[in-house]
């Protein structure tokens, strides 16, 4: 059961600037007619801030959930699935049972059994998304969808499957022009740039930020020919499937090779480019 319009638990939980007594007045106008300039304003100041997420967000989930797997709007559906996802790739605190440790504040006002309560349903509300790949997939498959909202889509995706230092790495990357990975040996920053030549296809690896630093040399990365790592593939093969076809070829690169500019030492990109996503 979520929480009730007028449940004074709302005036408990906290949002990026304060306390949450407008999410549910937003909450109902969105369940009676979706718009998304209401949705932009309850996500952008009352869920979401920063890549950090609140109780008020929590609680908020279900209720987004609902529209979501209600609505018959696949521009609506698609807008929830990647916000949604937005989230569950900011949410630092998992598998925590009964709830987030963080909590301890509220769990004294509202009592432990509302909070067990509040987690189990956004979890619940995560799954309902999940439901909806396919329809999201296969909707963002057309041609007309542009690079960058097929690589939220991924984002949403990944982090409703649980990789979610994959979703944070896209997130951060979101252009999908350049990645920064970090050396094991050394703990030295990796440029991963496109080849000014060939830059739909090939990556190369640099010592300093090419933007700033120009006529350096550039370390070739070894292409793998196909995709080992089981995150990647499933990467590889979603990115394929709604023809997100430059992040696809920059993958056998992603999962390459190449020597550390620094440090001379050799590397797997992959892990390095993941690692500071890894919490």
């Amino acid at each position: 059961m979520m929480l009730t319009w007028d449940s004074e638990i709302w005036g408990k939980l906290t949002g990026p600037y304060s306390s949450a007594d407008n999410v549910p007045v937003l909450l109902q106008q969105l369940m009676q007619q979706y718009s998304q300039e209401v949705f932009d304003d309850l996500f952008q100041e009352h869920l979401f801030h920063q890549n950090t997420i609140y109780t008020a967000t929590y609680a908020a989930m279900p209720f987004l959930a609902q529209i979501a797997c209600s609505t018959s709007d696949a521009e609506v559906r698609k807008e929830l699935f990647i916000n949604g996802g937005i989230i569950e790739a900011s949410r630092n605190e998992r598998d925590e049972d009964p709830f987030p440790e963080s909590w301890a504040e509220l769990a004294e006002e509202a009592g432990s059994s509302v909070c067990t309560e509040l987690y189990r349903e956004y979890l619940e509300a995560i799954g309902k998304l999940k439901t909806l790949t396919k329809e999201v997939f296969s909707y963002a498959a057309d041609p007309s969808i542009d690079d960058t909202e097929k690589r939220y889509i991924l984002v949403a995706d990944a982090a409703y499957r649980g990789s979610h230092s994959v979703a944070n790495m896209l997130m951060t990357f979101m252009a999908g022009d350049e990645y920064v990975a970090v050396c094991p040996a050394c703990a030295e920053d990796v440029f991963i740039w496109p080849d000014e030549d060939n830059p739909a296809e090939i990556l190369q690896a640099y010592e300093h930020d090419p933007v700033f630093h120009t006529g350096q040399e550039a370390h070739v990365i070894a292409p793998v020919t196909s995709f080992a790592d089981e995150e990647i593939r499933a990467l590889a093969e979603r990115a394929e499937a709604i023809g997100e076809q430059r992040l696809v070829r920059h993958l056998y690169y992603l999962a390459g090779e190449t020597e550390c500019p620094s440090c001379r030492e050799k590397i797997s990109v992959w892990p390095s480019l993941l690692g500071t996503f890894t919490m």
